[in-house]
Formats: structure tokens, sequence, C-alpha cells
């Protein structure tokens, strides 16, 4: 993973957009773990995810539920939101590691939290804040991604 793409999203909308061209080249069984601080973007980069895996609804972060499933497009994506999620014994209670093999696209928010257990060849996002309120950094990690110069 020595060659990141970062983009740059001046805009929710701009992300979104960005979520929907990572979805071009998601397969069943991929891994997506998101790092970034409260309100920087994760949720809405999950939602361009799902809309470019065909998901047409509302895409909301699963705080309370911890997971959302969106149906109904190329492939499921399972959106998990671990910001409560303190260690392996919460993951396994939760159902977590049974998504693992689920067919689907996993995405999960506040990764961060769950550092150790997270699958080796999982793509890594980091979103951050840029030189202003709007403007975010999104770096993608993950063998699929690199080197494509896209």
């Amino acid at each position: 993973m020595e060659n990141p793409i970062r983009y740059k999203s001046e805009s929710r909308e701009q992300t979104v957009e960005i979520g929907k061209k990572l979805a071009e080249k998601l397969k069943p069984g991929d891994f997506i773990a998101l790092f970034g601080d409260l309100g920087a973007g994760k949720t809405a980069l999950t939602g361009g995810i799902a809309a470019g895996l065909g998901y047409d609804g509302e895409v909301t972060s699963p705080t309370f539920a911890l997971v959302h499933e969106y149906s109904g497009g190329r492939l499921t994506l399972y959106h998990f939101d671990l910001y409560r999620v303190t260690g392996e014994d919460e993951l396994y209670s939760a159902g977590f590691y049974d998504y693992l093999d689920a067919g689907g696209v996993i995405v999960t928010e506040w990764s961060e939290n769950i550092k150790e257990y997270l699958p080796t060849d999982a793509v890594f996002v980091s979103l951050e804040r840029g030189d202003d309120e709007n403007t975010r950094v999104i770096t993608v990690k993950g063998a699929e991604y690199e080197n494509t110069g896209d």
C-alpha cells in the first residue's frame, strides 16, 4: 500500500461522487474500513458507495442499530457504525463476523475502534478535514485502488 490515491472534496456532493467512483471496482466480500473524525464525511462517502452499487434509497449512519443493510443493487452493502464498539466480544455479539461471509460489501465507520480485527485485505479510507470547513482530503489505500491513476 505504498501509493495511495488521494481525492479532494469541497462538498458533500463531491464526497458522494467519490464514493460512487470507489463502488465501480467493488466485488463480493470487499471490506472498506473508514477512518475519520465526527463530521468528516464517512456517511456521505458510504451513501455514494451504496448509490454506486445501485441502491437508490437514503443512507444514514447506523449509530444505534450498529448495522444497516442496503440491497437492491449490484451488491448488498452492510454499513456498520463501530463508534460504540470497544472490543472483539462486542463484534461477535453483534454478528459482525457473520457478515464477512455474506457475499456483500462491508463498510465500517469508526474503524479505528477495531483496527486489530480488520481484514488484512481491507481497503483503508481516511477522511480528513482540509483547509476549510467544507474541504475533505480522502485517501484510499488498498490493492484494487493503487496505481490506477484515477
